[in-house]
């Protein structure tokens, strides 16, 4: 090989790595985005599995050789031997390198801006720009429309199948469990009956998809007779399973099968004597078993990308490398050199670690709030549509990336469509248009900027790398280091970053907390007892509230979160709440102005409405709590009904709060003539107690849209 064509093959492989690096930073969310969301994994946790598991599938379960023209997209007829000179051999080439490139500084632009986009149509859209080229400087036909028309038919064919197939899954888990009047024991049975069926599809997936090179490659080497035993045939084939020429083959049905029925007895086996009390009240126990049904379903999506999209990085650079190393040679499949396939592999667990956080965060909670049930349904919807479209009698090119997008989207209409963000939908179906003619157009660029001449490639590539840093350099205002990114969420030794409602909660509690403060102040004050420490503690409690609030509204306003409802009707929730917190702290001030009115019975009567104040707080706080289960369970018809009933819990508390405050107040005017300015005190004291109870009610009112919803 002559020195120049060194260098371009040196190039080239760095091209590829960083083909492959983009590979692994925009298509890890596929995999890992959802479980990210609903915290069954941390983002460091996340990172690591989706690396391990995207590497053992690139670099074991990938295919032996591949076609050195990806997706059938350039029909090359290799007997035309006026079209396959070496002139033709060369243009390909340098092509390749330019599809490559471009499809890679497309994935870059995604990745930087967090849009999850197909690189499998990426490198197709590189390669339809070359072809084009190619038709005019050959005078030949060479791109295979159909194929394109597939690919933009997927479009809106994968999100649509995946998104009813999730919709359905979660629809069955919650109303089998979710809406069950115990949902614990319900899962305890039911939940190992939905793992068979689930591990049935994902034992079929990873032997069709996954395992396919595997078993392409046992075949060949005579490990077994026929890979027709175990994958379906490309074409004539027949759903009988028995057939030698079946769509399902007996043996991968059988495997499948078994595969499912151990999950489903292991689970059994789990949830026998589980004690879903160690996971908190409400449905966090129910949740836990999807965390694991959610991170094995995770785990298998990041297995297959790894094996079947590594051909995206390395089969152009095989067909690259053959060209080069053959001196001109041109052939319709090349065996991939082993340290081309560990170039893929590292290089798409590089890019997992690096920037895969980006387009993680898209998916996992800029669309739609995710729940372990809601992302379980998510992924299994879209590995079963991937393996549905994969079958030679649809053999339709379907996108991971749009698949799962559209699976995540539609877990979220079923808790209605306020749940879903579609403006971020809107900008991620917009990236997935522009792939096509975005790579296209950059391939054609970069192919007529290098004019199939080894020197000016030299000098292209360069200067495009430089281009693309120099970019990423200038837009990094914003950037999250890697180690900041990596870092578990929390500061609290690794706790899952919470949700809104779970926030809220927290300063359910705050407020609650300043209640019984403002409770044990009025007791001392009634007693007669210096009550300036409760007083102060009161108003240490109201300030904590208030950092909480504040920063829940940042989080709100600044993160675009997905909510049972509106942003607006959510900081008036947050707003009616931390008024309970306002006037238990107005309370306490009113305390520390003079003493109470020096009558036994009278003081007697504050302490009972104080009491009741209190305990309209404690309900109000119980109604929070459940509120926070409702969004972990998926906005259940059973949890929206037992949250009404806590609300008029709420009310009739605050009515017989009101009640002791009407003889508290009567008898402070009867019996209160001979001191009336303690006795108009106390009643300014009994006023401020009652906006107390009031606020409880107005806040738990604000909750009324989400039974509705």
């Amino acid at each position: 090989m002559e020195p120049i064509m060194t260098v371009v093959l040196i190039l080239a492989i760095v091209v590829c790595a960083y083909m492959a690096w983009n590979i692994g930073a925009n298509d890890v969310a596929n995999a890992m985005g959802t479980s990210v969301g609903s915290r069954a994994l941390t983002l460091r946790q996340a990172v690591i599995i989706a690396a391990v598991f995207e590497f053992c599938g690139a670099f074991f379960a990938g295919d032996a050789v591949t076609d050195t023209v990806r997706k059938g997209i350039l029909n090359i007829d290799l007997a035309d031997e006026a079209l396959v000179t070496d002139a033709f051999a060369n243009d390909l080439m340098f092509g390749f390198i330019a599809a490559m490139m471009a499809a890679a500084v497309w994935l870059t632009i995604a990745t930087r801006f967090g849009l999850p986009v197909s690189t499998t149509h990426s490198i197709i859209g590189g390669i339809v720009g070359v072809g084009l080229v190619l038709e005019v400087q050959h005078n030949a036909s060479l791109i295979d429309w159909e194929v394109v028309r597939k690919v933009v038919m997927s479009w809106v064919a994968s999100p649509l199948m995946g998104g009813i197939l999730a919709f359905i899954t979660f629809f069955i888990v919650r109303a089998s469990i979710l809406e069950a009047d115990d949902p614990i024991a319900r899962s305890r049975w039911l939940a190992p009956i939905l793992a068979l069926p689930t591990f049935f599809t994902l034992g079929l997936a990873l032997q069709f998809k996954a395992l396919k090179g595997f078993i392409s490659r046992a075949a060949s080497e005579g490990w077994i007779d026929d890979k027709n035993d175990w994958l379906p045939v490309k074409e004539n084939g027949v759903f009988d399973p028995f057939a030698e020429n079946a769509w399902f083959p007996i043996n991968s049905l059988i495997v499948a099968f078994i595969i499912g029925c151990i999950a489903s007895m292991i689970l059994w086996y789990v949830l026998r004597d589980y004690d879903f009390k160690k996971q908190g009240e409400g449905f966090q126990g129910v949740e836990k078993i999807f965390v694991w049904l959610q991170i094995i379903t995770a785990a298998y999506v990041a297995f297959a990308h790894g094996a079947n999209d590594r051909s995206n990085a390395i089969g152009p650079m095989a067909a690259v490398y053959d060209i080069l190393s053959s001196g001109g040679d041109l052939a319709a499949k090349v065996d991939v050199p082993l340290w081309l396939v560990l170039l893929g592999s590292v290089g798409i667990a590089v890019g997992v670690v690096t920037w895969g956080w980006r387009v993680m965060e898209t998916i996992g909670t800029k669309i739609t709030d995710i729940t372990p049930t809601r992302g379980f349904a998510a992924e299994f919807g879209a590995a079963t549509t991937i393996l549905i479209f994969s079958m030679p009698f649809l053999a339709v090119p379907v996108s991971t990336t749009h698949t799962l997008v559209g699976s995540v989207v539609g877990v979220g209409l079923a808790g209605g469509a306020k749940n879903v963000d579609f403006k971020v939908f809107g900008k991620i179906a917009a990236s997935w248009v522009a792939s096509l003619p975005a790579a296209g157009f950059g391939a054609v660029t970069l192919y007529v900027a290098m004019g199939s001449d080894p020197l000016k490639l030299i000098v292209v590539l360069p200067i495009s790398f430089l281009l693309v840093g120099y970019v990423i350099w200038k837009t990094s205002g914003d950037e999250i280091f890697v180690e900041d990114a990596l870092a578990d969420a929390g500061a609290d030794g690794g706790k899952y970053d919470p949700t809104v409602f779970e926030l809220f909660h927290t300063h359910a509690e705050a407020v609650e907390e300043t209640v019984e403060h403002m409770l044990t102040a009025v007791k001392k004050s009634a007693s007669g007892e210096d009550a300036s420490e409760e007083i102060n503690a009161t108003i240490e409690a109201e300030l904590k509230a208030d950092d909480i609030k504040n920063a829940l509204r940042e989080k709100v306003s600044s993160k675009g979160w997905k909510l049972l409802i509106d942003s607006d009707e959510f900081l008036y929730m947050l707003g009616r709440q931390d008024r309970i917190a306002d006037y238990a702290q107005n309370v306490a001030e009113q305390l520390s102005f003079r003493e109470l009115y020096n009558n036994e019975e009278a003081r007697k009567m504050v302490i009972e409405m104080a009491e009741a104040v209190q305990k309209t707080a404690a309900l109000y706080e119980d109604t929070v709590l459940h509120l926070r289960d409702l969004t972990l369970s998926g906005n259940t018809k059973k949890g929206r009904i037992e949250l009404r009933e806590l609300i008029h819990q709420v009310n009739l508390a605050e009515h017989e709060a009101d009640l002791v405050e009407s003889r508290a107040a009567g008898f402070v005017f009867r019996e209160g003539v001979d001191d009336p300015l303690a006795a108009v005190h106390m009643y300014r004291v009994l006023q401020r107690l009652d906006d107390v109870a009031n606020s409880c009610e107005d806040a738990a009112n604000a909750f009324l849209p989400i039974v509705y919803n």
